[in-house]
């Protein structure tokens, strides 16, 4: 094998399309999936690739250090792509402890772990790379001062002839001052600063990178779109935070693993790169965009779901606006996005609309019972 890689959290949304890509695209790599089979870990999201040779799957906690001490031992690792984190940030203003537990104590585990086996080894960090993938929440918010949208200052080959606004003319940089306003984000924050710190002082071969929100297939139906489609379908309300005024930059989610992909192999250690979708929109503009194209390809007509939206109390904390410029990444390596916008949510509502069983297994909570008599003796 040319390369021993763990991903961690590899049955969730984003790792689970990162597993597929690298499975798929290097069959001399031995890509093993380390994931907790949480909540929002489902295998069901590698069916087609599960029997591939050069695949395999560790239900492990990264929390345990002796666990992938022993992993890193048994596989010979060489490379690490950390993607295992709890992301939810209403859940992390419930219950603030689990994401400290996960996102920071956990990512510490993983780093000591490899900074133990790879010391041990005669080249030590030669030839080795930890990637850890943070997010863009922990920069804190930006100001929303063009309300209405103005031009935006980013080309790519992507740029939606539609809808290609900003809302601002700051934007999130890899110098960024960090300054995160959830537990969510302040838990990433953190564990970003311990890989950068095991570079520092152990000369850990490291890289970080900080995304924009993410959508697609596969993603848990406790975030907005794939929530709102499946609430469509069912004729049940849309929840909208506020007066849907929060702004998000979206990227698809293969677009972000072509992107892992790339910073893995050309990458420079010890650099954060920015990844993003050049692609802001508005909460209450993306739902009407989901309303729309769900109640196309279901055969209603034009304005059907629209009095499903519901306003609710914003939540707390709820950053105004982000937006990543990504221009280092795509100067430096090459990458930019590669679907427009309506492409994509056009591909993501039809995957949610033709995949009904796997959604309604996941909003049954079946597949955690399954998963739960598989593995309880293990």
């Amino acid at each position: 094998m040319k390369h021993n890689i763990i991903i961690t959290g590899g049955a969730g949304f984003i790792g689970s399309h990162v597993v597929r890509l690298f499975v798929n695209k290097y069959p001399d790599y031995h890509i093993i999936n380390v994931d907790k089979l949480t909540y929002a870990g489902n295998l069901a999201n590698l069916t087609d690739i599960e029997n591939k040779p050069n695949y395999t799957f560790v239900k492990a906690d990264i929390c345990d250090l002796d666990k992938m001490l022993g992993l890193m031992k048994e596989y010979n690792v060489d490379g690490i792509i950390h993607l295992a984190a709890e992301s939810h940030v209403d859940r992390s203003i419930k219950d603030p402890f689990t994401f400290a537990k996960t996102n920071v104590m956990g990512t510490l585990a993983l780093l000591q772990a490899a900074k133990i086996y790879w010391e041990s080894l005669p080249e030590k960090y030669e030839g080795k790379r930890f990637y850890h993938i943070s997010t863009d929440e922990v920069y804190g918010a930006l100001e929303l001062t063009d309300p209405e949208g103005i031009e935006s200052p980013f080309t790519t080959t992507a740029s939606s002839s539609e809808h290609h606004y900003a809302y601002g003319k700051e934007f999130f940089l890899e110098t960024t001052k960090y300054d995160p306003h959830s537990p969510y984000s302040a838990s990433k924050a953190a564990s970003d600063h311990f890989v950068r710190s095991y570079h520092d002082t152990y000369g850990m071969p490291t890289i970080v990178t900080n995304c924009s929100n993410n959508y697609g297939p596969y993603q848990f139906p406790e975030k907005l779109i794939p929530l709102f489609i499946n609430n469509i379908r069912h004729r049940k309300p849309l929840p909208v935070y506020g007066k849907g005024e929060n702004v998000r930059d979206w990227l698809y989610v293969v677009d972000h693993a072509r992107a892992i992909d790339t910073i893995f192999h050309e990458g420079k250690i010890a650099e954060t790169y920015n990844i993003g979708g050049f692609n802001e929109w508005k909460n209450i503009d993306i739902i009407k965009v989901i309303i729309k194209t769900v109640d196309r390809l279901l055969g209603n007509p034009e304005g059907y779901s629209d009095e499903l939206i519901t306003y609710v109390t914003d939540r707390a904390g709820h950053d105004l606006r982000y937006a990543i410029d990504s221009r280092k990444l795509q100067a430096e390596l090459g990458w930019e996005p590669s679907l427009q916008f309506e492409e994509g949510i056009e591909k993501t509502v039809r995957w949610y609309l033709d995949n009904q069983e796997w959604m309604d297994t996941i909003t049954s909570g079946e597949y955690e019972k399954y998963y739960e008599s598989m593995y309880k003796d293990r």
